[in-house]
């Protein structure tokens, strides 16, 4: 070296390099990284704020020229089927794939005003809830009717106030937790797969034979994950603001305060990795490791449903994952407009999970 001072730095940022280097030469660091969420978000992007369509059948002897059926044909939710056969009909009703046949048969009402029988035939096999939409629209339908024919004094006035709010779309709910997830799986799965990869091909030995510390290589390769995840996570959050409206309440300081929580929670997650690599006793048994880290945290951490919506038994077991914590972070500083201090107790269960994690890893990390 000629006699100048080897510096640590220096060689850390050269690891750093190549480590980067390797990752973005890695298909499936960049597919599980970058390809699953983006697919996630383009597909909620796009069906994510439709409205909800209840197909039904209309029976071929149904008068369309009825004013309940012009009724029935303004109302958008509503996709009326006409042209197909009676017995595809039947056969669709049965299988699900229709919501109900309905039948409007014409009769004399009262004073000879036109009045109708609205034949509804369902099945058990037919969502339900749109079962209810349905009936909530003939309700409606029938109302408007009655109104225009019968003129009489209301007894009751609805009076509305609506107050101003963001509109939450799917997309502010889909995207951090498709995030974390990226986060958690690259830093779980690429750590786990490189440290063991090192020691199996002699790589660490043969840094140990250099003057680098063993701190500085941990560091350098941190730092090449990092840096490939923030550009990963930029590309997401970029792509659900400008293509699918995703809420970013105080635009660009909520966009950085996005970034400081994926590198917080990355490093956690990295955590797990280590602890992955050294119990794996072969590199076909990275992978089941892995997943039981990840896979649970992916169903059971609010990724694509509220943990509401889990049996109440099954919620306390959600609540004591990592992930849950860095999702619900995001998902308050992205949409609530809540900043980093405000999001005190998610940060401190990650900095638990992280003391724990690593604890754990500094046992039984094996270098050789």
């Amino acid at each position: 070296m000629n006699g100048a001072k080897y510096s640590q730095w220096r060689a850390m940022l050269a690891i750093t390099k190549g480590s980067l280097r390797a990752i973005f030469r890695s298909p499936s660091a960049v597919v599980f990284s970058l390809g699953f969420p983006l697919v996630f978000i383009l597909v909620f992007g796009f069906i994510g704020n439709g409205s909800v369509s209840v197909k039904v059948g209309v029976d071929r002897h149904t008068d369309i020229n009825s004013h309940f059926y012009k009724g029935l044909s303004q109302v958008k939710t509503l996709k009326l089927i006409t042209d197909q056969p009676a017995a595809q009909m039947e056969d669709d009703l049965r299988k699900g794939r229709i919501t109900a046949i309905l039948n409007i048969v014409p009769r004399s009402g009262a004073d000879s005003i036109p009045a109708y029988d609205v034949r509804v035939k369902t099945s058990t096999a037919s969502d339900a809830a749109k079962k209810n939409i349905l009936l909530s629209i003939l309700k409606n339908v029938t109302t408007a009717l009655d109104d225009q024919v019968y003129k009489r004094p209301t007894v009751a006035a609805v009076i509305q106030e609506e107050v101003p709010g963001r509109a939450f779309k799917t997309i502010d709910f889909i995207l951090p937790g498709q995030l974390g997830f990226a986060l958690m799986s690259a830093a779980v799965f690429g750590t786990a797969f490189l440290f063991y990869s090192l020691r199996q091909t002699l790589v660490l030995k043969r840094f140990f034979a250099t003057p680098i510390k063993r701190t500085y290589i941990v560091l350098a390769e941190a730092l090449s994950r990092m840096f490939f995840q923030l550009i990963s996570s930029v590309i997401i959050i970029g792509l659900g603001h400008f293509a699918f409206g995703f809420t970013l309440v105080h635009g660009w300081a909520t966009f950085a305060e996005m970034l400081v929580l994926s590198v917080f929670g990355l490093l956690v997650f990295m955590g797990f990795g280590f602890v992955v690599s050294s119990l794996a006793k072969n590199e076909s048994t990275i992978p089941p490791l892995a997943n039981i880290v990840t896979l649970p945290q992916f169903l059971l951490a609010g990724t694509f449903f509220p943990i509401d919506a889990f049996p109440s038994w099954l919620q306390p077991v959600c609540n004591i994952m990592p992930l849950t914590y860095l999702i619900d972070a995001l998902r308050k500083v992205a949409f609530e407009g809540l900043h980093l201090w405000n999001v005190g107790w998610d940060i401190a269960v990650l900095t638990i999970w992280g003391v724990v994690v690593y604890a754990v890893a500094v046992k039984v990390f094996r270098w050789e």
